[in-house]
């Protein structure tokens, strides 16, 4: 059996709509448009009983695509809403614990790595992925350029998958594809006009499958 050719895939991030129903209705139109790895549910200062049923609401829909729905920061949550995993938004410390105390019942990942020895430090730690740039970094068209830097050294040398933040433009995805990733985190540029989320997710990965390099899996 031949392995078919791998190339960087599409997480999305939550956005921030105070509504749970509204917020799951818009998400699952997104999921839509095409291949989804994960998408993060971050919380918004929302108190953990409304980020319960925000979580509740999502959870399902995001696994009815096949993606992975990753709960930021929220263990309980998580646990209560049936997640596939938590992004640890926070430093190697809280990253280690969040490892050490789910994995390999979840999924954990995450970052806060903003250059090369804290990305190692977090890499000791085993996680299931590394996070390059912020979730809401997403301020400017282009993805910053220090973040894919940093993903195209990590995915020359080591073998736990990275995440790197996009832009606000949804052709961001591209660049950062270029650099040799394996997935690339798009926010605002999926989610600023809801109506075209679906559409917009489609042309991104049009757009990867035509300009992302491929690795072996």
């Amino acid at each position: 059996m031949s392995i078919e050719p791998q190339r960087c895939r599409l997480v999305l991030i939550v956005p921030d709509i105070s509504e749970a129903a509204e917020k799951a209705r818009i998400v699952g139109d997104a999921l839509r448009g095409g291949d989804v790895a994960s998408v993060i549910i971050p919380q918004y200062g929302l108190d953990d009983g409304a980020f319960q049923k925000h979580a509740e609401a999502l959870v399902p829909v995001i696994q009815a695509a096949g993606a992975a729905a990753l709960v930021v920061d929220n263990s309980r949550v998580a646990g209560r809403a049936k997640a596939d995993g938590l992004h640890i938004s926070g430093n190697a410390a809280q990253l280690a614990e969040a490892v050490e105390k789910h994995v390999p019942k979840m999924i954990v990942g995450g970052g806060n790595a903003m250059d090369r020895h804290h990305a190692l430090e977090i890499g000791e730690i085993q996680p299931d992925y590394i996070f390059f740039g912020k979730l809401d970094g997403d301020i400017k068209p282009d993805a910053h350029s220090k973040n894919i830097a940093l993903g195209e050294w990590w995915s020359a040398m080591i073998e736990i998958p990275c995440i790197v933040m996009g832009g606000t433009d949804p052709l961001s995805a591209v660049a950062v594809a270029e650099s040799g990733v394996e997935f690339v985190a798009l926010g605002t540029a999926v989610f600023s006009d809801p109506a075209a989320a679906a559409t917009i997710v489609a042309r991104v990965n049009a757009e990867l499958d035509e300009k992302a390099p491929r690795f072996a899996d």
